[in-house]
């Protein structure tokens, strides 16, 4: 409902608009380690429990492996939480493969993906995928269904030596701006141990600094290797580390989860 006319000084009536719809909604980064527990267990059913526990509308999975099991991971998960499954491997082999993946509650408008790989080592990739988040979705429960709200979503997972890193993050920061600026969610495992790292420090400069908050390894959390970013910073409510007891055995990471403060585009 508008809110009423009111008079100013002069006794004119001034008509106030109403601030555009805006929502909360919850996102999450896990490297579930293969689905191998801190126990040397393959347990699915404990990261599938985890991701419940999260209840995230947008979860990036890194270390998503299918080549040593034979067991579709991805599918597991997706089928288990409702989501769409936007898979990103960087290893693809005859007997499976490994690598990045997102779910989402949100449908996809438009996925590409970025090689990251560095010559010589463990090949990388990140997900650009384009989400349409509409009110009448989970999480958005403040927008009506003509409202929108349309997010870029960049997951990723960077390589362990410093040099892959920093070449891995001008590539990124290149994607980024090959395309007109919009509300941005870079997340994921970005394997930066120095808090004052030239690839921290260029991540900050495009998106303002965000909370070290620590998820490795998942039993005595040490090293803020996980992390998210938004763009306009604004959007970026809270970020804190799950650390529930099925959390510390599921994985050797612990999930990075954050809520998000989303503002509508106006009706067209």
């Amino acid at each position: 409902m508008n809110a009423p006319d009111r008079p100013d000084r002069q006794g004119a009536r001034q008509t106030t608009t109403p601030p555009p719809p805006h929502a909360h909604t919850t996102v999450a980064s896990y490297n579930i380690h293969g689905g191998v527990g801190t126990d040397g267990h393959f347990v699915p059913n404990r990261i599938a429990g985890v991701l419940g526990e999260l209840s995230a509308d947008i979860v990036a999975l890194q270390e998503v492996e299918t080549r040593a099991t034979g067991f579709d991971m991805l599918q597991f998960l997706s089928k288990h939480g409702g989501h769409h499954a936007i898979p990103g491997p960087t290893l693809v082999r005859a007997d499976g493969d490994y690598g990045n993946a997102l779910l989402t509650r949100y449908p996809p408008l438009r996925v590409r993906h970025i090689d990251l790989s560095v010559k010589g080592r463990e090949p990388r990739g990140a997900i650009d995928a384009l989400l349409s988040c509409r009110g009448e979705h989970d999480g958005l429960d403040a927008l009506g269904p003509d409202e929108r709200f349309t997010l870029r979503v960049i997951a990723t997972h960077l390589g362990l030596r410093p040099s892959e890193r920093r070449w891995q993050v001008q590539r990124l920061l290149t994607a980024l701006a090959e395309m007109p600026a919009q509300p941005t969610l870079l997340l994921g495992d970005v394997n930066e141990w120095f808090l004052w790292g030239r690839p921290l420090r260029w991540l900050h400069a495009y998106f303002d600094r965000t909370p070290n908050v620590s998820t490795f390894p998942s039993r005595w959390p040490m090293l803020a290797l996980d992390r998210i970013w938004t763009s306009p910073r604004a959007h970026l409510v809270s970020v804190e580390r799950h650390a529930t007891p099925l959390a510390r055995v599921a994985s050797d990471h612990l999930p990075l989860r954050a809520v998000l403060h989303l503002i509508a585009a106006p009706r067209s």
